[in-house]
């Protein structure tokens, strides 16, 4: 059952001001998990001139990154103060992306508009994954690719990503996740087939070091049990 208390994303809204000053550390945290997803995901996807969508890009991290492998790319987010600070950065780096406000539970996208859906940091996070994934597998190609990321459910991952790094550590705002919402891979894998897609690899995801800073970097892991990703496919070309 979800908890009332958790699963905040006001947060958001609330520091999209802030969103590419580096001044936040969760978001820098966000910033630097981009990298450590694409060194997965660019194994499976050239992304030069396909059609992407950013499903939950709150701020712009990831499409703008896409965006610099070529995509064109489309974020979308019904965080409206996010959005709006993800349009005017991509302005002010001169990448034409186009940023919506809406939900993956309804998607205004035609029928096969694009060749990749990417959906990090949101799975966890929405009133109904079923929805978000018809629709996800909706809007791809025959043949597209949806590649993801979210937190297994369980003792362990429970601890570390929201005991320690919510009320210990502070790497993310109290209230960022409730753990009744978190996805194990079975019930991923059983999800996604319910969409119409066909699972392909997972593998997890996590700390790999520190930079100058004092952050964590972030890479694949072999092991799925706190934070993981993955792609499924939509059969067909």
């Amino acid at each position: 059952m979800a908890d009332s208390a958790r699963n905040d994303l006001t947060i958001y809204d609330s520091e999209a001001g802030r969103w590419w000053s580096d001044e936040v550390r969760w978001l820098r945290t966000l910033r630097n998990l981009v990298p450590g997803r694409l060194a997965f995901f660019d194994r499976h996807v050239d992304w030069q001139d396909r059609d992407v969508l950013d499903l939950g890009c709150g701020g712009g991290f990831m499409a703008e990154a896409l965006a610099r492998r070529g995509a064109r790319v489309t974020g979308i987010d019904p965080a409206g103060e996010a959005i709006r600070a993800a349009a005017a950065h991509a302005e002010t780096e001169g990448l034409g992306i186009r940023y919506d406000t809406g939900t993956g539970e309804d998607l205004p996208y035609a029928d096969g508009a694009f060749d990749a859906v990417v959906c990090v940091d949101v799975l966890e996070h929405v009133a109904d994954l079923d929805r978000v994934l018809e629709e996800s597998a909706r809007v791809l190609r025959p043949g597209g690719t949806f590649l993801f990321d979210t937190i297994n459910r369980n003792r362990l991952a429970s601890f570390v990503a929201v005991t320690m790094a919510e009320d210990v550590v502070g790497l993310l705002p109290r209230g960022t996740h409730d753990p009744d919402m978190f996805i194990t891979p079975s019930e991923m894998r059983s999800a996604l087939s319910a969409a119409g897609l066909t699972p392909g690899r997972f593998t997890g995801l996590g700390p790999r070091g520190l930079n100058r800073r004092g952050d964590m970097t972030f890479g694949p892991l072999p092991l799925t049990w706190i934070q993981y990703m993955g792609l499924a496919a939509k059969p067909g070309a």
